[in-house]
This record gives structure tokens, C-alpha cells and sequence, in this order.
């Protein structure tokens, strides 16, 4: 049971985990902007409206962003995919630690052309860290399309191929300046919360508070079919559990009748001496849970040490093109832990009460006869 909580909320939290790396857990943009796609229309968020963003306890940091399709294209190969324009403040924290080569860019006030492109598009066009490539943009005024020279500062490899075959991260200003947008004007606010489990509430919140105009978008609803997947992982878990606290019930009620049947003269005799049943009855619940207690800490010992040999050696590996991370991952909480303990321990202790009573059956006489 401790294994199969461990993964299961170890690969929810590792995929959740991987796409908010790259994708905001709340986005805010033009009702006009298509989810993920190209930005159409622009926005132009008030101070005030910021403020009150940043006044939500959860809200961890707010992005300004614009993302606009393009084609990546090399003397050789092409591909096209989403320029995300980024500031010189934004925070490069959650993917610095998914960065295999080069470094993240460096954005100051003038243009940028360094970008940060993923391991799949690297190998896709044979590019370098330190190689150049061109990026051409459409024009909805021009039919010539913008060209931008741009270069490779660092690779990245999430393993969500999803996620790596989409981005490229670049400075703001390029786009900006491709798109003739003023300084205040983005194609959405990306926010990031301190918990995804505030998502929801979080969400529907800034969707009352916002201006008209402006459509709020979660990361649940961008990879609607992946969530769904993930959460699959939570019926599997309890249905797992179910199982196994049936079987060690099972198992107590053997063992509880066994130890009884072992000791049918001992407790003739007992009874035989004045012994109550009820005194019987508690020798034998005792006795059972004591084993049950037992039983209990060798589970949780092996269960905790083989989650931290996956853990820290990566034994079992996994396709991330099918499930998206490389290895099992493993996450486990101390509440995870105390409630699993606190369920079996009570509903085993529950489930000898009912054999224990076979106590009272046992006639003295015919006991020390059989015997």
C-alpha cells in the first residue's frame, strides 16, 4: 500500500509538476487568443488589476508573456512551433533544473537573440549550443514574412515531448517588436500558484474579479486529457488498497482462528479455573494485535526502503514518450504514511472481534476431553 501511494502521487506530482514547469498553472489573455495558440489580440492589464493578483496568499509570481507561431528554419531542415516571449525578470527556476546543455538566456533592456530551445527541436535541425538558426514570423499587413536571426544559448530536455516539441523561449522585445505592440501591451499573464490544489477555487476567483474582456485559462483545461489520466492514478490507489487491507483481514481472521483452535485445552482449562470469557476474548484480541502491530512496522519499513532505493537510483525506468517521465518517480508524505497506519490498524483490529467470540463456544469439558 505504501509503494503504490508512493508512485501513484509520485507520477501525478512529477507530470503536474513538469508541465507548470513550462506552462503557467493559470492563464489570463484576449477571449480572441485560441488556448496555447498565437497571440491575436493583445492586453493591456491594469496596475490595479495586477495588485489584486498579487494580493491572492497562493499567487507565488505573475509572467507577462507573448507567444507567437513561427517556423525555426536551418540551411538544411525546418520546423515550426511557438516563439514564447519572456522578460528580463521572468522566473527561469523551474526549468533551469530541465537544462542538459549551454545555460538559460540572459535578458537586459536592449534586444536578445539568445534563446533556449528543447533536445527534440536540437536534434530534430541538427543545432549546437552557440549555432544560429532563423525564425520567420507571418505579417497580417505583409505578405513578406518577419525574419529574425536567433541563437542557441542552451537545451533543454523535459522528457514530455509534448511540451519540448512546442516552445522555444526567447526575449519579449523580439516579438513585440515583430507584432509593432507597445511596451504595456502582452498576449497573456501567466501565474503560478504556491499549490496546485487551490487551482479551482484560485481560478474561478480571478475569472469574477477580471475585466470583461479577458478569458482565465488553467492548466487542467490546456492538457485536459493528461490530467484526466493522472487522476485515473487515484482509483487505482484506493483500489489497490482495498484489495490488500481485504487480504490482511483475511489473514488476521486466519490467524486469529488458528491461535484459538491451537489453544482449545488451554482455554478449557482457563474457563475450567474461573477465566471470564470476556478476559479470554481480550488475551486473544491482544495477542492478535500485537502480531498485526508487528506486521504493520516490517510493511512500513520495506515499503519506505524500497521507495528510496527508487528514489535515489532510478531502478525501474519508464518510455517518457508514453508515460512521460524517465523513471518511476516516487512521492510520499508523513500524513500519507500515519493515515495509511491509522486505516489498517483499525480495521484490522475491527475484523478479529468477530472470531474472537468463538471464545465463548469453547466447552470446558469437551476441551480437555478432545485434548
Amino acid at each position: 500500500m505504501i509503494i503504490s501511494v508512493g508512485v501513484g502521487y509520485g507520477m501525478q506530482k512529477e507530470i503536474k509538476d513538469k508541465i507548470s514547469s513550462f506552462e503557467s498553472h493559470i492563464t489570463i489573455q484576449s477571449f480572441n487568443n485560441i488556448i496555447n495558440e498565437s497571440s491575436i489580440n493583445p492586453i493591456s492589464p491594469e496596475l490595479n488589476f495586477i495588485d489584486y493578483l498579487e494580493s491572492i496568499p497562493e499567487v507565488r509570481n505573475i509572467e507577462r508573456i507573448i507567444s507567437k507561431f513561427g517556423i525555426v528554419r536551418t540551411t538544411k531542415d525546418f520546423d515550426g512551433l511557438y516563439f514564447k516571449g519572456l522578460d528580463k525578470d521572468y522566473d527561469f527556476t523551474r526549468i533551469k533544473k530541465y537544462v542538459i546543455d549551454g545555460d538559460i538566456p540572459l535578458f537586459s533592456e536592449n534586444f536578445s537573440n539568445d534563446v533556449l530551445i528543447s533536445k527534440t527541436l536540437a536534434n530534430k535541425l541538427n543545432l549546437k549550443v552557440d549555432e544560429s538558426f532563423q525564425m520567420l514570423f507571418s505579417k497580417s499587413d505583409n505578405p513578406n514574412p518577419s525574419i529574425i536571426k536567433l541563437v542557441v544559448v542552451g537545451i533543454y530536455d523535459s522528457g514530455f515531448e509534448e511540451l519540448d516539441s512546442k516552445f522555444i523561449f526567447g526575449d519579449i522585445k523580439q516579438i513585440r517588436r515583430i507584432s509593432k505592440w507597445e511596451d504595456n501591451q502582452i498576449s497573456s499573464l501567466e501565474i503560478q500558484l504556491n499549490d496546485q490544489r487551490f487551482l479551482e477555487s484560485i481560478s474561478e476567483s480571478i475569472y469574477l474579479n477580471s475585466p470583461s474582456e479577458y478569458d482565465v485559462v488553467t492548466v487542467k483545461e490546456k492538457y485536459y486529457s493528461v490530467y484526466e489520466w493522472i487522476e485515473l492514478f487515484d482509483k487505482n490507489i484506493y483500489a489497490i488498497i482495498f484489495i490488500m487491507i481485504l487480504v490482511a483481514s483475511v489473514n488476521i481472521i486466519s490467524v486469529l482462528l488458528v491461535l484459538i483452535l491451537e489453544r482449545t485445552n488451554m482455554i478449557g482449562i482457563l474457563k475450567a479455573l474461573g477465566v471470564s470469557n470476556k478476559s479470554l476474548q481480550k488475551f486473544f484480541i491482544y495477542t492478535s494485535s500485537y502480531l498485526i502491530f508487528i506486521g504493520i512496522l516490517i510493511g512500513n519499513l520495506i515499503g519506505l526502503l524500497i521507495l528510496f532505493i527508487q528514489d535515489r537510483y532510478k531502478i525501474i525506468s519508464l518510455d517518457p514518450k508514453i508515460y512521460y517521465v524517465e523513471s518511476v518517480p516516487v512521492y510520499i508524505e508523513f500524513y500519507h504514511i500515519i493515515g495509511l497506519n491509522i486505516i489498517v490498524l483499525f480495521l484490522c483490529v475491527i475484523s478479529i472481534f468477530a472470531p474472537s467470540l468463538l471464545v465463548s463456544k469453547v466447552n470446558p469439558k469437551d476441551s480437555i476431553k478432545f485434548n
